[in-house]
C-alpha cells in the first residue's frame, strides 16, 4: 500500500484577501507613540494630524495634533491584527458585534489627499446641524457632508461614522452641489 502525502495547509488555506483599513483605538494621548511603534513593527498605518497654535503666558507654539484623538488607522489583514494590538498603548480595533469593522478605502484615501493638499482641516463635534450636500470635485468627490457656514470659503463637516468623529474642511463653492429639498 502506497501513502500519498497530503499538504493540509495548502488545500484548506483560506484565500488571501487584500489588507483593509481599520480604526485602532488607543489609550489617551498615546497616538504618536502607537504610530511610531506600528512603524517599527512594519504595520502600515496612518495618523492624520492638523496644526494648531497654542498660547501660553510667555510664548506661542505651533503644534501638530491628532485630527481624531484616540485613533490611529491601520491597514492590515485580520489574521495579522495581533501585530497591531500588541503595540504599547493600543486598546482594540473598532467594530461591532465583537469583531472589527473595516473602513471604506475611499474615506482614508480622501482624508490623506485632503490633508496632503494643504486644505485647512480641524476636528469638529460628530453631530452637527446643517444642510446636506454632495461634493462634485476634489479629493472628497462623491461623498456627502453637511454645510456649516461660509465666509470667503464654504466650511463643510465630513464625518467618519464608524468612529463617530467629524472633520471641518474649507472648500470652494464650485466643488459642492446642494441637492434640492426632498418631498415626502
Amino acid at each position: 500500500m502506497q501513502t500519498i502525502p497530503i499538504n493540509l495547509t495548502t488545500e484548506l488555506a483560506v484565500p488571501e484577501i487584500a489588507p483593509r483599513w481599520y480604526a485602532l483605538y488607543t489609550r489617551a494621548n498615546h497616538e504618536r507613540r502607537v504610530s511610531l511603534e506600528l512603524g517599527d513593527r512594519g504595520v502600515h498605518h496612518y495618523l492624520p494630524c492638523y496644526e494648531s497654535v497654542r498660547r501660553w503666558k510667555d510664548r506661542r507654539k505651533l503644534l501638530k495634533l491628532p485630527l481624531f484623538p484616540g485613533y490611529v488607522f491601520v491597514q492590515i489583514q485580520l489574521k495579522d491584527r495581533l501585530r497591531a494590538l500588541q503595540t504599547a498603548g493600543a486598546v482594540r480595533l473598532v467594530g461591532f458585534n465583537g469583531g472589527p469593522t473595516a473602513l471604506p478605502d475611499d474615506e482614508i484615501a480622501a482624508l490623506r489627499e485632503i490633508l496632503g493638499s494643504g486644505n485647512k482641516a480641524e476636528p469638529f463635534p460628530y453631530k452637527s446641524i446643517g444642510k446636506r450636500f454632495c461634493i462634485l470635485r476634489g479629493p472628497f468627490a462623491g461623498l456627502e457632508g453637511k454645510l456649516l457656514r461660509h465666509r470667503k470659503k464654504w466650511r463643510v463637516v465630513l464625518s467618519i461614522d464608524l468612529i463617530q468623529r467629524s472633520v471641518l474642511v474649507d472648500m470652494d463653492a464650485a466643488d459642492l452641489e446642494i441637492p434640492a429639498a426632498r418631498t415626502a
